[in-house]
């Protein structure tokens, strides 16, 4: 397993006014019309330094509706057997591409943005497995290109709050730390979360919620049990993963797409204790007990939906011309493949994907 990598999660930004512009104004664009994209989108909107530039789907109907509704000068589609993200690369006017597309189809976009000269945002999970992942650093590396894991709840104040305190000492030691994450989800086999082709499954889409939890309190783990079941087309529908440290520190994380759950996280310490209100990958209450003495209890609100601050850490990093995250680093992401990888070889899930690795 990754060792605990020595890197700050403590985010740079002033969190005063994330709407406040940081320099030049960038022009973006988007690949991939479906929930996710529309949600990051609206905050998007919000950065006095964005301009909704371009926009791509397979479908031109759903690439022409998404540039209408919110304002993008210009669409693309698939045409003529070139993918429309492969268009909208080529664009010269975009300056920064966001990927939006279910998991299993973030390497190929990823790679023809790096590969035209683009800066990158990447939805969570950042790729499939590490391999792909790999492959997108070595090449923004070679490219000079910006690139970063949209993992937005990193950069939330209430989260950066909870790195602090946990940072701070006044826990005192830090000896273990659960998080859960979990809905119904419904059964359709046409939807990507569902969908093996799509990279599907609780891990790659909501376990990085309760492993931010695990590694921001106390790194990467010397050591991974998982146990998860599986659906008939190998799906993962829930997981479970013990977290061990050569100090002796332990984590528990559970995933779900079959049950509800209290969307909780819990630092427990040798002095005391922080508990969290409100759904782990946006926080509204962190809730502070030392010792046995009465709980402080703190607040937090977002802007827009929460992604604002994650949109402004791209673009204060493109704007100072750096490559790479302070606070979301290339290390990160990439241990983070590797640990979930050591998952799906434990749990027995495989992707499509995987078999470009083993060619």
């Amino acid at each position: 397993m990754t060792r605990h990598i020595q890197n700050t999660w403590l985010s740079l930004q002033d969190n005063t006014d994330p709407l406040a512009a940081t320099g030049e104004t960038l022009r973006w664009g988007v690949v991939a019309t479906g929930g996710i994209a529309r949600t990051v989108v609206r905050d998007l909107s919000m950065l006095p330094d964005a301009i909704l530039h371009a926009v791509s789907s397979r479908s031109r109907e759903r690439a022409s509706e998404f540039a209408r509704e919110f304002g993008f000068r210009r669409h693309y589609a698939d045409d003529d057997g070139v993918p429309g993200y492969a268009a909208l690369a080529q664009d010269p006017e975009v300056d920064v591409v966001y990927v939006a597309t279910p998991h299993a189809q973030h390497y190929e976009a990823a790679k023809a943005v790096i590969e035209a000269g683009k800066h990158v945002l990447v939805e969570k999970a950042f790729t499939v497995n590490a391999h792909e992942a790999q492959e997108l650093v070595d090449l923004a590396k070679a490219r000079g290109v910006f690139l970063m894991e949209a993992v937005w709840s990193r950069f939330l104040p209430s989260m950066q709050r909870a790195f602090e305190i946990a940072e701070s000492g006044e826990l005192g030691a830090v000896r273990w730390v659960s998080a859960d994450l979990g809905f119904p989800a419904p059964k359709d086999p046409t939807n990507r979360i569902w969908a093996v082709e799509a990279g599907g499954g609780a891990l790659l889409d909501l376990t990085v919620y309760p492993l931010l939890w695990a590694v921001g309190a106390l790194g990467f783990p010397d050591s991974l049990t998982a146990l998860g079941t599986l659906n008939e087309d190998g799906v993962d529908e829930q997981n479970v993963l013990a977290l061990g440290y050569s100090g002796g520190q332990l984590a528990t994380l559970t995933s779900s797409l079959l049950a509800h759950g209290p969307r909780a996280a819990t630092i427990a310490g040798s002095e005391g204790v922080l508990t969290t209100l409100g759904s782990i990958n946006n926080p509204r209450e962190l809730v502070v007990r030392r010792g046995w003495d009465p709980p402080r209890t703190e607040h937090f609100d977002a802007v827009g939906r929460g992604y604002v601050y994650e949109l402004r850490e791209v673009t204060r990093c493109v704007q100072a011309g750096v490559t790479e995250s302070p606070t979301m680093p290339w290390a990160h992401t990439l241990s983070t493949m590797r640990l979930f990888d050591g998952v799906r070889r434990q749990l027995g899930v495989r992707y499509p994907n995987d078999e470009r690795v083993t060619r």
